[in-house]
């Protein structure tokens, strides 16, 4: 583990007042020293952990899937997954040695001084309350303008109606300001944050790194923030914390240049396409037109790319052709054959055929049924394998997506965020699937594991002639591993072509 300083000198509250970590920035919120979290007789989830958080002052935490930044951060809020216990070293939070609090000691810490915004944002925000109600919930000052204040503060439009949206009508990049609103409405001393970037587009991300900068200077505000994003990292970062994963040295946590080697055959057959396909939004403000008669196609055996902005309907789209979501408009067909446009309307077969990788799996996997289990499903589902290779099969699947055989007994909740997002790929490749839908599958994974997925999924579709649609932000694995790209824009196809000539042009 290595920490790296950036200058940062001590910064004041505004109005010249004194900031709350009295008498200075040189006095911890909080320390962590040689903190070891593990599963007795099990995996080590965290090793030899340390840092100091002070006020007005960024933290980041990188390194390889699986070496503990979540679980680090999740213990700063007193959270040790199921099965886990602290087994070496000193936590110690904002005056508190935080093992030993209370259930409601730590539930008062929780809701006044310290936030967290989560890897999978949009699964903690209710689907029932409108976003300035989500917003007000927790909000120190509830008062309509506060509220519009502070989404405006998270760079989220105030005027499209978007105040009067549900979390499920707005994108996943919007998801993920809204919680970040949410959290910054309670005005905690301490904000931890689990891939703030994940699923957003390079612009975003800067006027993101430009926020967080922003309000850890204002409201001399500690954050502690979980990321692959280099960018982000070099953009705000005052301090950078190293972790290893258990068994790596710094030594081995090297980035390789992806290595693409895409077939020159050019793929046969009509595939999967969509033709005129619309999807509108309604709410109280309004009509918002998340899709207007957009077309699609991705032949057998292709690499397709999906980009634009963030909101831009590169999610929908995905949930439509998966038959998730029913278009209002359009048509959709496999091989020139008309397909279902829901799921329930599709036929078995269609369904193993067509499968979707979430851009945030932690919501799809159940948490109460072990990795084993998850990857069993489909496999008796759609009868892939006999019943007596289901075992074998599972730990096939594990190897496929670079995870050991001995996951299959963990729960989704002892693994990382990069960990679970490799589960669900390989929950995906077990119906041996003709099609596959990747939403952000790698924004979660170090750039290491980036290059491993993305180097798997080609080998796969080289393979087995199996077709993938890929929506990402990341345009250097877009133009490595895909032969053609569709660039949507405020819910429109902008343009579409080789990706080798589009992605010059964008």
């Amino acid at each position: 583990m290595s920490q790296a300083p950036h200058a940062a000198a001590p910064r004041d509250a505004p109005g010249g007042q004194p900031n709350r970590a009295q008498p200075g920035a040189d006095v911890p919120l909080a320390s962590v020293t040689d903190l070891e979290i593990r599963v007795p007789d099990g995996p080590v989830l965290l090793r030899s952990a340390g840092l100091n958080i002070r006020a007005g002052q960024i933290t980041a935490l990188t390194g390889a899937s699986g070496s503990g930044k979540t679980t680090l951060l999740r213990a700063l809020l007193g959270h040790v997954p199921a099965g886990a216990a602290i087994t070496a070293g000193t936590l110690n939070v904002l005056g508190h040695h935080v093992p030993s609090l209370s259930a409601a000691d730590l539930r008062e810490l929780r809701r006044t001084r310290i936030a967290y915004v989560g890897q999978d944002p949009g699964s903690a925000l209710n689907p029932r309350m409108r976003i300035r109600r989500v917003v007000a919930e927790t909000a120190v000052d509830s008062s309509e303008q506060a509220v519009l204040a502070l989404l405006r503060e998270c760079l989220l439009p105030i005027d499209g109606g978007l105040p009067d949206r549900r979390p499920t009508d707005i994108s996943g990049g919007q998801q993920r300001r809204v919680a970040l609103a949410r959290a910054l409405a309670r005005s905690p001393e301490i904000l931890l944050l689990d891939e703030p970037t994940a699923g957003l587009d390079k612009t975003l991300r800067d006027e993101i790194a430009t926020l967080l900068r922003s309000v850890a200077t204002s409201r001399d505000l500690a954050i502690v923030m979980a990321c692959h994003d280099p960018g982000l990292v070099e953009a705000c970062a005052d301090h950078v914390v190293h972790l290893c994963a258990p068994g790596q040295t710094p030594a081995q946590a090297r980035v390789p240049a992806p290595r693409p080697a895409r077939s020159d055959r050019r793929p046969a057959g009509e595939g999967i396409t969509a033709r005129g396909v619309s999807v509108a939004f309604r709410h109280r403000g309004g009509i918002r037109h998340a899709l207007e008669a957009v077309d699609f196609t991705a032949p057998p055996g292709s690499a397709t790319g999906i980009v634009g902005p963030s909101g831009s309907g590169k999610t929908t789209l995905l949930r439509v052709l998966a038959g998730l979501h029913r278009p209002d408009a359009g048509a959709l067909a496999l091989h020139g054959q008309a397909l279902g446009v829901t799921a329930r309307s599709r036929r078995r077969e269609h369904h193993r055929r067509i499968q979707l990788v979430p851009q945030n799996p932690l919501g799809t996997l159940n948490p109460s049924r072990t990795v084993g289990a998850a990857l069993a499903r489909p496999l008796r589902l759609h009868r892939t394998v006999a019943k007596g290779h289901v075992p074998a099969r599972v730990a096939d699947l594990l190897a496929q997506v670079g995870l050991p055989a001995d996951f299959a007994d963990r729960y989704p909740a002892e693994l990382s965020g990069g960990q679970r997002q490799r589960v669900a790929i390989a929950r995906a490749l077990a119906t041996e699937p003709d099609f596959l839908l990747c939403d952000e599958i790698t924004s979660a994974l170090d750039p290491e594991t980036a290059v491993s997925i993305m180097e798997l999924l080609q080998h796969l579709r080289t393979a087995r002639n199996m077709a993938i649609a890929v929506v990402s932000h990341q345009l250097h694995l877009i133009a490595s591993y895909t032969e053609a790209v569709h660039l949507l824009e405020g819910g429109r196809l902008t343009a579409y072509g080789p990706t080798a000539t589009l992605l010059k042009e964008v």
